[in-house]
């Protein structure tokens, strides 16, 4: 009997971790859905190291994907929970458990739409481009490249509909593969049959431009629905999408350089095909969007104008705008973004461009507030900062970590008042009564916590 079989629906691994359903399997192995008792029922992901094939080289792979993801910290991947060594039925078993992203991967998407005889559009391909590229930068920023990016490891997250990049089983270290280079070492390639580049492919050798070829690949397959193979001409060694798809020149240039044949003729940075679009108006976007998520405060406003890491969160309705100028968190007001529109969601932030009147400054040149000023129209009454920072007080003296509590408010917020998603809400007082609803649920759970709960 496999271990494997030893994890059915109902079963509790570790007396903590209820087994749900089986999500899938793989070259390690099983994947399961689970409840963490320990965290109120909260959905996780466990992933079972059980290869089909034994190898040093499967364990190392495994062993990397739970080192990098417990080093990853961004709002748009799956975040590290631990790396659970058990007993199971008699043999010893090691589990990956991660968050569990509610939603549907852009390939399950993709089939059901054809289904109904339509593909992604080009506004909702450049959309995930924007929405992408960013987490490309903030990965390769820390070295990393995850060399299996296709439709069936990004999804699209049920609540507020933003792609999480999943699946980091392949990710590769490119100092380690300087290392094993200089001493003469082969390595081993890992991707996906039409998604990777040749080079990456038959000699194992990446790059951020071997991770940007692969999504320009996915932009192809969900714009047109066929296949990479179907897209690609063997024997010119070039790809044949015009036939297939039709798009507007700017986005057909910057997708003809994310897919060039030599690795040097490709865009080198995930910053640089940002860059490439003329648009300015999404070139801002993604400059925003960039800064934001690469800082461990996305989607947590604060209260004041200039605070430091330590500061108090403000609830997630909440929308002052965050730059990172030394170190030192200040607000952008929000007359300075024009017409960006800005829509909290359950940790996270989302971006729509209003199309008329758009006109947002470049970085640079937007105005820095003293600790003496507040964006305009957002005043909070006293009653209300104070018990904002009667919360803040109670987190700390319990010794929680501000992401992990206010996750697990959002969390709760929006299984309370469901109708609340995705609904955009300021320091206005017409929100009050809802900024009150999130206030009662914060010091609900920390009443919880005060009376020896777990979080």
């Amino acid at each position: 009997m496999s271990n494997s079989s030893l994890l059915t629906p109902g079963s509790t691994l570790e007396k903590r971790y209820r087994i749900l359903r089986e999500l899938g399997r793989g070259g390690f192995g099983r994947t399961y859905l689970a409840e963490d008792i320990n965290r109120y029922n909260e959905h996780c992901v466990l992933k079972e190291f059980s290869p089909v094939v034994h190898s040093p080289k499967a364990a190392e792979l495994f062993d990397r994907e739970a080192s990098m993801l417990y080093h990853l910290q961004h709002p748009q991947i799956p975040r590290f929970r631990e790396l659970l060594r058990t007993d199971l039925g008699g043999n010893p078993s090691l589990f990956l458990v991660q968050d569990y992203i509610n939603g549907q991967t852009y390939e399950e998407i993709l089939i059901s739409r054809q289904q109904q005889g339509k593909n992604f559009t080009e506004a909702e391909v450049t959309q995930l481009l924007f929405q992408l590229l960013p987490v490309l930068e903030y990965i390769h920023s820390k070295n990393l490249i995850h060399r299996d990016i296709s439709p069936d490891n990004i999804i699209q997250h049920d609540a507020d509909k933003l792609p999480f990049l999943i699946d980091f089983g392949s990710v590769k270290q490119i100092a380690a593969n300087a290392v094993l280079q200089f001493n003469g070492q082969s390595d081993t390639a890992i991707g996906k049959q039409g998604y990777s580049p040749a080079e990456q492919m038959r000699l194992g050798k990446v790059s951020a431009a071997s991770d940007l070829y692969a999504l320009a690949v996915t932009a192809l397959v969900l714009l047109s629905g066929k296949k990479p193979q179907k897209l690609y001409d063997i024997n010119n060694k070039t790809w044949d999408w015009r036939s297939h798809v039709r798009v507007s020149s700017n986005l057909a240039t910057v997708l003809d350089r994310m897919l060039a044949e030599q690795p040097g003729d490709r865009y080198q940075s995930a910053k640089a095909v940002r860059e490439a679009f003329k648009d300015p108006k999404l070139s801002q976007i993604g400059s925003i969007i960039s800064q934001m998520v690469t800082m461990n405060f996305v989607g947590r406003p604060f209260k004041n104008t200039t605070q430091t890491a330590t500061s108090n969160h403000t609830p997630v309705h909440q929308n002052p705008q965050i730059v990172n100028h030394n170190s030192t968190f200040k607000l952008i007001p929000w007359k300075t973004l024009g017409s960006l529109s800005v829509i909290l969601v359950p940790g996270i932030l989302a971006f729509s461009v209003v199309k008329s009147g758009f006109t947002l400054p470049k970085l640079p040149d937007l105005p820095k507030f003293t600790s003496r000023q507040q964006p305009p129209d957002t005043s909070l009454e006293e009653a209300e900062i104070i018990r904002q920072e009667k919360i803040g007080k109670r987190r700390k003296n319990l010794n929680i970590n501000q992401d992990i509590f206010y996750q697990k408010v959002d969390e709760l917020y929006y299984n309370k008042y469901p109708e609340l998603q995705r609904r955009s809400l300021t320091e206005k007082p017409e929100d009050a009564e809802i900024r009150r609803k999130w206030y009662e649920v914060a010091e609900d759970l920390l009443d919880k916590l005060e009376k020896g709960g777990e979080l």
